[in-house]
């Protein structure tokens, strides 16, 4: 049983929605775009259209998952292929880095909306993104891109008790990140490495650790884990395992931040 504030919220979020004629939602398949988008769906029936980036900072996993999401609720879907790492700005990884990769990823996201006649473009982030550094944000207010969730004082908790409710895949969906977030700034970002992390974290994941990163320094893998795993971590067989797999994928050096798991570690 939802909470009635939450539920009047909820109908908050949809009276929002409801304004526009039509409206693009900048889908990755994360938690936050997943609800936004399912919001968007219920306010506004078939007036929505789902614009999935295509890039290597982003497992391919997550696109199939989307293409699920919108054939399951059928949504109308783009694909929008960004070409990050044709990007000076980008490869090189200065310090707002994310600041010219959304104003990029936007920028293409709006005239793909506008050749199907939408005016109007909405992006998932939340509340609870207000604490971390993020120079996206500048590029997401100075192209005029829409943050439903944040306008209607959603958290992140909030989300995932209405998803859970609604039946969306993505309601205990661990939080993610573009695997650019993983470099320390100034260092190159390539294919290769952008690969090492992506099939590192899947190791991680494939031995049951839901919530991790892999931070990459270098060729040294510096593993985050929520700190109530970490003694299943320092077990011989699950320890001797992660450093096999990961030094076979390149890595020199694996280590574990006895601080774990925290978004926007690369930003302190």
């Amino acid at each position: 049983m939802i909470d009635q504030n939450l539920e009047n919220k909820y109908q908050v979020l949809l009276s929002h929605l409801q304004q526009f004629d039509r409206i693009a939602v900048a889908f990755s398949g994360g938690v936050d775009s997943t609800f936004l988008l399912y919001a968007a769906k219920e306010a506004l029936g078939d007036n929505v259209l789902a614009v999935t980036a295509v890039s290597p900072i982003f497992p391919s996993s997550d696109e199939d998952e989307t293409r699920k999401f919108c054939s399951r609720y059928k949504i109308q879907q783009e694909f929008f292929p960004s070409g990050d790492l044709e990007k000076p700005h980008f490869q090189t990884n200065p310090k707002d880095r994310c600041y010219h990769c959304k104003k990029d990823l936007f920028t293409g996201i709006q005239a793909l909306a506008a050749a199907h006649g939408i005016q109007t473009v909405a992006e998932g982030s939340n509340m609870d993104d207000r604490n971390d550094y993020r120079p996206g944000r500048i590029a997401i207010d100075e192209l005029g891109i829409l943050s439903p969730l944040l306008e209607t004082g959603f958290y992140k908790s909030e989300i995932r008790e209405l998803s859970n409710e609604f039946g969306l895949p993505t309601w205990d969906k661990p939080s993610f990140a573009c695997l650019a977030s993983r470099f320390v700034y100034g260092e190159a970002i390539t294919n290769d490495k952008l690969r090492m992390v992506e099939q590192a974290e899947k190791c991680l994941h494939d031995l049951g650790f839901r919530q991790c990163r892999v931070r990459i320094h270098g060729m040294m893998a510096r593993i985050e884990l929520l700190p109530e795993d970490m003694e299943r971590f320092f077990e011989k067989t699950t320890r001797d395992s992660v450093n096999r797999m990961l030094k076979m994928l390149g890595f020199k050096h694996v280590s574990l931040d006895l601080q774990g798991y925290r978004t926007g570690s690369m930003n302190k």
